[in-house]
């Protein structure tokens, strides 16, 4: 197998753990009432046999992050230098760092190496940025870019551009653009809203005001936390869509990257 088809096989991987991911917090508020970060997600499906799916999907974080990190570095999927172009492509950086994050935090409960974290990772991230120079301008940075990337997701939803990216054939079911937009819109109410929490942090110089997930999800109201919840799931349910179709190594990706390496 070379080097293209391996990173392919890695990577759909990598969208299958994204959805596992996002349908397990989603399911948990629904079917528990329980609200989760990522990462208690990945706490709660790493037991027994579950074990070796945290693993797996370690392994898909990894070659996720990565595929988003080359992605928007050296625009392999061509969103180009505008406006647009840079906000996709900052929002492909965060990405990609979050789920080598989560690879990290995977790999660490599927082998019980490493000391479990404690507290909010949002919170803590907060925290840390804010022990460093110009940690307030970071946090402000930040919330920028969790807001655009949220504005982002929920013009994907309104316009359908989430289906440019997987085959012709899964774009025209109307399951497939129904479970996107409504998994795409959810996404994006949850970064919109984490992108407010981290402006009122940067505002107060206070990591406490900083939310994940979980924290968004328990601010709103129970009605509106259960559609989230279950646009949550349902995004979940097209990423795996994604892992089966979406078009990582399309003629077009292959020729941009070969034009950059000449």
């Amino acid at each position: 197998m070379d080097r293209v088809a391996s990173l392919e096989t890695a990577t759909r991987i990598g969208f299958a753990a994204r959805g596992l991911l996002y349908f397990t917090i989603g399911f948990l508020v629904i079917r528990a009432g329980r609200t989760v970060s990522q990462s208690g997600a990945l706490e709660y499906l790493n037991t027994g046999s579950g074990k070796l799916a945290v693993a797996a999907m370690a392994i898909g974080f990894v070659a996720y992050g990565v595929w988003r990190l080359t992605e928007a570095l050296i625009d392999s999927e061509g969103h180009g230098s505008g406006a647009g172009g840079l906000a996709a492509r900052a929002g492909g950086i965060a990405s990609g760092i979050t789920h080598v994050g989560l690879a990290y935090a995977a790999a660490s409960l599927a082998t019980g190496i490493g000391v479990r974290a404690s507290g909010d990772p949002a919170e803590r991230g907060a925290a840390m940025a804010l022990t460093l120079p110009g940690g307030v301008a970071m946090l402000w940075i930040a919330a920028a870019v969790l807001i655009g990337t949220g504005a982002y997701q929920l013009l994907k939803a309104v316009r359908l551009g989430f289906l440019r990216y997987i085959d012709a054939d899964a774009a025209r079911s109307p399951a497939v653009r129904w479970i996107g937009r409504l998994g795409y819109a959810a996404r994006g109410i949850v970064f919109v809203a984490m992108g407010a929490f981290l402006v009122q942090a940067a505002r107060r110089a206070r990591a406490a005001e900083a939310g994940g997930i979980d924290q968004v999800l328990d601010w709103f109201p129970e009605s509106l936390q259960i559609i989230v919840a279950a646009g949550l799931s349902l995004f979940g349910l097209f990423s795996l869509v994604e892992a089966r179709y979406r078009r990582i190594t399309d003629h077009d990706v292959i020729a941009r990257l070969k034009g950059l390496a000449d």
